[in-house]
């Protein structure tokens, strides 16, 4: 992408009122103003959920129109890409999602404690070496911040191609007694997944797809 479509879309989002862009003091230096009040911004009660690294939003607005009854938030340090689900939103009407440009460690600073209900990662990068090891979404440090911002039986919900972050995770998991809800490593050719896991691909899922990986899937508890 040119660099002057990027600041096409960093000037568009700041537009979008489904489209958070906080500075990182904004976020540290202070309380969030959303923080614990999220339910404002949506003007309903209804359950919260994350998207984690949502990359151009399609999971975020395929959950969205599945799921009327819920919140959703795709979280991103990269507004030129989500740039397109926050349109989208917009486009179609589709007001239970939003989207943060945010790091994904400084969640636990924008969400109040058992504020979220569920959260989705969705093709993260799977950091497979091992000094990359404290920025895999779900290592031991993440893992702590999904648990003080998730209500007691949520979930976390991890999607990828990468058979290194699957079993990775699964390992991770087992090894601190955690709650596995369902694990399939082949989610298209294993039945029992969940409608929302084969009905929304991504940009990137297709173009794994076509190149024959398989796409694996863990639902898990972390409290």
């Amino acid at each position: 992408m040119g660099s002057k479509n990027k600041l096409k879309r960093f000037k568009e989002n700041e537009t979008f009122a489904n489209v958070f862009q906080p500075t990182r003091e904004d976020i540290t230096d202070v309380v969030f103003p959303l923080q614990g009040k999220w339910a404002t911004f949506f003007k309903n009660d209804n359950p919260i959920v994350l998207e984690l690294g949502c990359g151009k939003g399609e999971y975020t607005i395929g959950l969205a129109k599945q799921n009327p009854n819920k919140n959703f938030i795709g979280i991103d340090i990269k507004g030129a890409r989500f740039w397109r689900g926050a349109k989208t939103a917009i486009e179609e009407n589709i007001e239970n999602a939003a989207f943060l440009r945010t790091q994904i460690e400084l969640i636990d600073k924008i969400f109040a404690v058992g504020e979220v209900a569920e959260i989705w990662i969705t093709f993260p990068d799977p950091q497979i070496k091992y000094k990359r090891t404290k920025h895999r979404l779900t290592n031991d440090a993440f893992l702590a911040k999904y648990r003080q911002v998730l209500k007691p039986d949520g979930l976390v919900n991890l999607k990828t191609d990468s058979e290194f972050m699957h079993g990775y995770t699964l390992g991770l998991l087992h090894g601190k007694g955690l709650e596995v809800v369902y694990a399939n490593h082949d989610v298209y050719k294993n039945e029992g997944s969940p409608k929302e896991v084969l009905d929304i691909q991504t940009f990137y899922e297709n173009q794994y797809l076509e190149k024959g990986k398989p796409i694996t899937y863990i639902q898990f508890k972390v409290n």
